[in-house]
């Protein structure tokens, strides 16, 4: 079952790869894909794209509450007021 869903969530995986290897390190330098989802079409903030400023809104409010979480949690573990 678990590689019925590995082999479902590749099926559009595919293209090619540039790779830097320098010193026992590897950095990605190129990538090309018929799926990619960095696209120059889309990657825009104007009006009409799909991009809605007020969603950032949600984004930074629910980002702030996991960190909110996080600090109450580590109050409640060292004891402090």
């Amino acid at each position: 079952m678990l590689q019925a869903l590995v082999d479902r969530s590749q099926e559009c995986v595919t293209g090619t790869v540039r790779l830097k290897l320098y010193k026992g390190s590897v950095q990605v330098v190129g990538r090309r894909s018929p799926y990619s989802l960095y696209r120059q079409d889309l990657a825009t903030f104007e009006e009409g794209s799909g991009y809605d400023q007020r969603d950032a809104t949600g984004f930074i409010r629910l980002n702030a509450l996991r960190l909110r979480l996080r600090a109450i949690a580590q109050k409640d573990c060292r004891g402090a007021p």
